[in-house]
């Protein structure tokens, strides 16, 4: 498989605080070595690493494509109440074009400024006013239409993915995992045989959190230290998978038909977002 045939749109960068392990410079002559033409930031709920990883990326001759994984108050952002941190479902934004980027730094801004609760949040109610731009991808098993579909609710993952087109019409991506999880797998296999049915296109990604497989020890503490445990604490969060590396085209054809790695090439091509860094305003 050409190296060209995939590119990676679900990245965590170290920016992405306590739960991302991956140094841009690092990342990037990753990124180089398997000659991938394009990569993707996409940090949770912050935009922090953005301006650093567009000028390295455009130095080291790959087009850098600006995300962000946006936390989305089950109702609206102003909702103060329950738990608050296990509600939030997930999903991953990039800026088609310069009117997205501006976009992106309105979601996110607002989110912290108006719809932090725990987390900084967005609404569906915000993503109607500011998706201009944007292209949306369901994310990982903590999106909206994944958590249905584990929970047998199929009517109510078609709802919710018809509901994310409309916002964002024809710039919607059903997103499938290769993580290795059981109820990953479960939700791969479902949005492979429904995104025909549903008319809507299906794109693979690997939520990536650090660079190599033998960085997981790393990361899991990490994720002790933002949660305030040890390792050896019962019952904390832990990711149940060692296979949130940056993995290679060749290993995301081991577990994914050609079409929905094309796809990834097929969004990257859709990103032009250029910033002018050389003008004051």
């Amino acid at each position: 498989m050409a190296a060209s045939e995939f590119v990676h749109l679900h990245v965590h960068t170290a920016y992405s605080l306590l739960d991302g392990a991956i140094r841009i410079p690092d990342l990037l002559a990753q990124a180089q070595a398997l000659e991938m033409p394009a990569l993707a930031i996409t940090d949770h709920g912050a935009l922090f690493g953005v301006l650093d990883f567009y000028e390295k990326a455009r130095a080291a001759g790959i087009k850098p494509l600006l995300g962000c994984e946006l936390y989305v108050a089950p109702g609206s952002r102003q909702d103060r109440k329950g738990p608050g941190k296990g509600e939030n479902n997930h999903l991953v934004v990039l800026a088609a074009d310069n009117q997205g980027y501006h976009n992106l730094i309105q979601l996110v801004t607002r989110a912290h400024l108006e719809g932090f609760y725990y987390r900084p949040r967005v609404d569906k109610e915000l993503l109607k006013e500011l998706h201009g731009g944007l292209l949306a991808l369901t994310s990982c098993l903590h999106g909206e239409v994944a958590r249905l579909l584990l929970e047998g609710e199929v009517a109510g993952a078609e709802a919710v993915a018809r509901e994310y087109a409309e916002i964002f019409p024809g710039r919607f991506y059903l997103e499938v995992q290769a993580n290795d999880l059981p109820e990953q797998q479960k939700v791969n296999a479902a949005l492979l045989e429904l995104g025909p049915r549903w008319g809507l296109p299906v794109v693979a990604t690997n939520d990536v959190h650090y660079l190599r497989p033998e960085d997981a020890r790393a990361h899991d503490v990490l994720l002790c230290i933002q949660t305030g445990k040890t390792v050896n604490t019962s019952g904390r969060m832990k990711f149940q998978t060692d296979q949130l590396y940056f993995k290679s085209p060749a290993e995301m054809a081991q577990v994914f038909p050609p079409a929905v790695l094309a796809a990834s090439v097929e969004i990257a091509s859709r990103c032009e977002v250029t910033l002018d860094l050389g003008t004051l305003r």
